[in-house]
């Protein structure tokens, strides 16, 4: 239990009217009250996440090593704050080669990355024919194709994990992009649909309707993948909506359980998008929503980049966060291009000042990686695609064997820091 809470006035609060004297996670109501503490009370509400996170996993907070491999960022989805996209004519269009792909990962793994993050448009050749023939002179029938082909290459040819960001997916996409990686991603972003109205952050965005991406996280769920997801604020949403968001997530975990990891993004400005006079997000506003993200979730691990809150990014350990995300000692965010992760030794420094030990992690977490050992991959599909190499006969095995050797006995990175 906690120990004894109370309000700003002085007085106890009792666990049933405010919903932190509690280890239990708080309700609807309860979160919607919290999102909107007064400054007065946030200091509560702060200590009542950290209590929560430090039941949880008292003392260590993690973070993974990667490379970010930017496949493409041609898109067929336009959203108001994203600087990454591009259309096949315009200035820094690019498509990433085998050889590109393999010379980034090699780097990394030389650096002690554990994890090669691919993130990309979604579904691009939808849209655009020069995607299409690009993917032709590769030879492969679709992104998501090329995609599988070049986890299996960075599995098979480095000691690099894959953790693939792809977009929506399908259930056929999802089993077999886990043959070849222990673990995806999909924000979910929001769940307020009028989002997608004219002039709002995803209009022109066919891939942002939320109903789609709980079906791409759902699925994830029934095939018992890993899957890190989470909720992005400050894009026209109100508090409200944050708490449905995280609520959404909350409920497909508790259905699953296959919810390793939640984040809570900022909206950053950046000039050249639709959005660059949009107010972001205070930090106040950021504290309140990983604090009820934490106590909504209090055994799900919840994160937040360090990179989009500096120069004082440490205060997010305040709100209950137990992990920083990737981090690259290599590559840039090239979602967040003006925002660069801090140096591992600050990042540790700091971790450390806060009463922390730091952990290197796998893009898998440590409590997932065990039942990925025993029972492998999804199941195999009946007929391998064209360009697949096979990959449905020997990723799993692979997979397990890279598994494997690159984990300490405690599910963490060998070479952890």
């Amino acid at each position: 239990m906690l120990t004894e809470i109370k309000s700003a006035d002085g007085f106890p609060l009792p666990a049933s009217g405010d919903g932190l004297a509690s280890p239990a996670p708080l309700s609807r109501a309860e979160a919607v009250r919290w999102i909107r503490a007064s400054d007065d009370d946030l200091p509560l509400l702060l200590s009542a996440a950290r209590q929560a996170r430090d039941r949880f996993k008292p003392g260590v907070i993690t973070y993974s090593r990667k490379v970010f491999i930017p496949l493409t960022n041609l898109c067929r989805d336009y959203c108001g704050y994203c600087t990454f996209r591009r259309d096949p004519n315009q200035a820094g269009a690019h498509t990433m080669s085998p050889d590109e792909v393999l010379a980034v990962a090699r780097a990394g793994e030389k650096l002690g990355c554990a994890e090669a993050l691919f993130s990309l448009g979604d579904k691009p050749e939808l849209l655009f024919p020069e995607m299409r023939e690009t993917l032709r002179k590769l030879g492969y029938r679709s992104t998501l194709h090329y995609l599988e082909a070049m986890c299996e290459l960075v599995l098979r040819e480095t000691t690099l994990l894959p953790h693939p960001n792809p977009g929506l997916m399908s259930a056929e996409w999802i089993t077999r992009l886990a043959r070849v990686s222990p673990s995806m991603g999909l924000m979910l972003e929001t769940t307020n649909e009028s989002l997608m109205r004219s002039g709002a952050a995803h209009d022109n965005a066919p891939d942002k309707i939320p109903v789609k991406r709980m079906r791409t996280v759902e699925e994830a769920g029934k095939q018992g993948v890993p899957f890190t997801t989470g909720i992005l604020i400050g894009i026209g949403e109100t508090a409200e909506d944050r708490v449905d968001a995280l609520l959404a997530i909350r409920d497909l975990h508790e259905r699953y359980g296959h919810i390793q990891e939640v984040i809570v993004q900022n909206f950053r400005v950046k000039p050249q998008i639709p959005m660059s006079h949009w107010p972001e997000p205070s930090r106040g506003e950021m504290l309140r929503t990983i604090a009820v993200a934490r106590l909504l979730m209090p055994n799900v691990n919840i994160q937040a980049p360090p990179n989009l809150s500096d120069p004082d990014y440490e205060e997010l350990l305040d709100a209950g966060i137990n992990d920083w995300g990737g981090v690259s000692p290599l590559t840039p965010d090239f979602i967040n291009p003006e925002r660069p992760w801090p140096h591992l030794a600050q990042l540790q420094a700091r971790t450390r000042a806060k009463g922390f030990e730091l952990k290197q992690r796998l893009p898998v977490y440590p409590e997932f990686l065990p039942k990925l050992l025993r029972h492998g991959a999804p199941g195999v599909l009946a007929q391998p695609a064209a360009g697949s190499h096979h990959i449905e006969e020997s990723g799993s095995a692979l997979l397990k064997s890279r598994l494997t050797a690159i984990a300490d006995a405690q599910g963490y990175a060998r070479s952890a820091t």
